[in-house]
């Protein structure tokens, strides 16, 4: 997608990923970008830097979870500026704790933003897009989207159900000639997870990364956008190395938060390479014998 001249509409504007894409793209020459977010005075800060790149901004104080009111802001938004050629699903929430410990209205909160919030506003969206025959939408899912990490269950549970929303969209839509794609990022340095117990080895990404990312895989197309070098390995991990992901998950969980000791993971990783390496023994004997036979 060619951004230049475009309208764009960003949830979760206000801060963190949301607001460096919403930057990014006047940066790249939108024309107009509308952002969408609960609290105005953050949304007016961030619509000024817009304008001061030469761009339009505005503003719109909603709460996502609200559908009636969202449903009107949408139908005023596409009368006023329409129409709207691409939508970034950023807005979101989490929670870091437990299963055992998790507390109901946190995992309501969660669901009802990160995924309901998102359906109904891409569905007033996607309706529009579709009489027009042109449009973008992105929905930013997360590496734990792919890969389920202990302590975020709920947030894990919304981002693998945008991933799959995205891949059934991208192929319903595709007759209305409306790209859909997800935007995978890793942990990312926001205001959302500064209370996190971060795991191990995992180096968060900064915003602005994530935006340079996405508007690069938003020109190349890119049904599915990686952001870093440590979401590629741990996908190709997953795919290659499937047993060897839960115990490293395990290991590089906070160790307030571990429900196993480093000693029991270990144990468990040698024992199934020392599996491993018997039925490659095993097969390697078999060739030989079979070789010989013949």
């Amino acid at each position: 997608m060619k951004i230049q001249g475009k309208v764009a509409l960003v949830t979760g504007a206000s801060r963190g990923i949301g607001r460096a894409i919403a930057l990014e793209l006047a940066q790249q020459g939108i024309k107009r970008v509308i952002l969408l977010a609960r609290d105005r005075h953050k949304l007016s800060e961030v619509a000024q830097e817009i304008e001061a790149m030469g761009a339009d901004a505005t503003i719109v104080p909603i709460d996502l979870t609200q559908a009636i009111e969202v449903n009107i802001a949408v139908a005023q938004l596409w009368r006023n500026h329409g129409p709207i050629h691409l939508l970034v699903n950023c807005a979101g929430v989490a929670y870091q704790s437990p299963f055992l410990q998790s507390k109901l209205p946190q995992v309501q909160e969660e669901i009802s933003l990160n995924l309901l919030g998102m359906y109904n506003l891409t569905s007033l969206v996607a309706r529009r897009m579709a009489n027009h025959r042109q449009g973008t939408i992105v929905n930013v899912s997360s590496l734990m989207g792919k890969i389920a990490a202990p302590t975020m269950a709920t947030y894990s549970a919304t981002k693998f159900a945008i991933l799959g929303f995205t891949q059934a969209l991208r192929q319903e839509l595709a007759p209305y000639n409306i790209q859909v794609q997800a935007l995978l990022p890793s942990l990312t340095d926001t205001d959302m997870v500064r209370g996190f117990q971060l795991f191990r080895w995992v180096i968060p990404m900064t915003p602005q990364e994530v935006a340079q990312t996405f508007v690069a895989g938003l020109q190349r197309d890119s049904p599915e956008i990686l952001v870093g070098w440590q979401s590629h390995l741990a996908v190709w991990c997953q795919r290659l190395m499937p047993w060897l992901l839960e115990p490293i998950l395990q290991l590089a969980t906070p160790r307030a938060l571990r429900t196993q000791q480093p000693n029991t993971i270990l144990s468990a990783i040698t024992q199934k390479l020392s599996l491993i390496t018997r039925d490659l023994l095993l097969s390697r004997n078999m060739v030989s014998i079979v070789s010989a036979r013949k």
